[in-house]
């Protein structure tokens, strides 16, 4: 009894000992995605509030470089290269940090994005950017640290920065006619040989309409005549196959064996070799 006794207290001890009481963050951290145009934007960063302190000018000094929030960087992610204030960033992840003026801010994109607050040693090589933001005075106070996407277009949006009485903002253009343009093309111009191989490997597959089958693989190898792909004239050779037509099969099979020997690809060499073998023809 005296040994149940202990055992049931060494457990008690031992999660009282691994037990973490959990409480909200005093700077909450969020995370806001957005499509602007064709382009996903994302935004993470951490959100302090006044909490009865005076901001900018004082616990975010003039002309001094801020993180932008609390915690690790305040962090933002274009999809695609986009147009910061005329300034071209290329897509992938950025750092936003700002140096507040009265009138103005300087805002930054810098590469490393793994800091907690601003780098220890600031590098001016990774500013990938550097704009100035416009300023706006506010009727109100906003209590909490806000950053967001304002004034949506189809092509463009504004990043927002609003706290205290204040409210700036840079604007980033997206390459929505460029992208919308190319899919128009694509879309216009039909059926890539791509396309036309892949439904007819999957009618070979699933044994559907195996002269569907023929007239799409066919397609396909006609379209890459020029640069002609023993992997695709594999497959016409089994599609052939597939639907009786033996003649078919073995010239396809022939010049998909030609091609695979001019690529050193062993594997389709080989499955040449004995699919010919079986259809009789070496």
């Amino acid at each position: 009894m005296k040994k149940l006794v202990l055992f049931a207290f060494a457990l008690t001890l031992m999660f009282s000992v691994n037990a973490q009481v959990e409480t909200p963050q005093p700077s909450p951290f969020t995370k806001i995605e957005q499509k602007v145009g064709l382009t996903d934007v994302t935004l993470e960063y951490s959100r302090p509030s006044m909490k009865g302190r005076k901001i900018f000018g004082d616990l975010v000094p003039y002309g001094k470089v801020w993180r932008a929030g609390a915690n690790k960087n305040t962090v933002v992610t274009f999809s695609d290269d986009v147009s910061v204030e005329g300034t071209t960033l290329k897509a992938g992840s950025y750092a936003i940090f700002v140096s507040p003026d009265k009138d103005s801010w300087t805002v930054f994109f810098y590469t490393d994005t793994n800091n907690w607050g601003t780098p220890a040693k600031w590098d001016d090589s990774k500013v990938a950017a550097k704009v100035t933001a416009k300023v706006y005075e506010m009727p109100m106070d906003v209590e909490t640290w806000t950053i967001g996407f304002d004034d949506l277009t189809n092509s463009s949006a504004n990043i927002g920065f609003i706290w205290e009485k204040t409210y700036a903002s840079v604007t980033f253009k997206v390459p929505t006619e460029d992208k919308v343009s190319a899919s128009i093309k694509n879309v216009m111009s039909g059926p890539s040989a791509n396309d036309y191989y892949s439904a007819a490997v999957y009618n070979l597959s699933e044994g559907k309409d195996l002269d569907q089958a023929m007239k799409w693989i066919d397609k396909a190898v006609d379209m890459t005549k020029n640069e002609p792909r023993f992997w695709f004239l594999r497959q016409q050779s089994l599609i052939h196959a597939a639907n009786g037509d033996k003649k078919g099969a073995i010239a396809a099979a022939k010049k998909s064996l030609e091609g695979a020997k001019e690529a050193g690809n062993d594997d389709y060499v080989k499955m040449n070799k004995d699919s010919l073998k079986e259809w009789g023809a070496m």
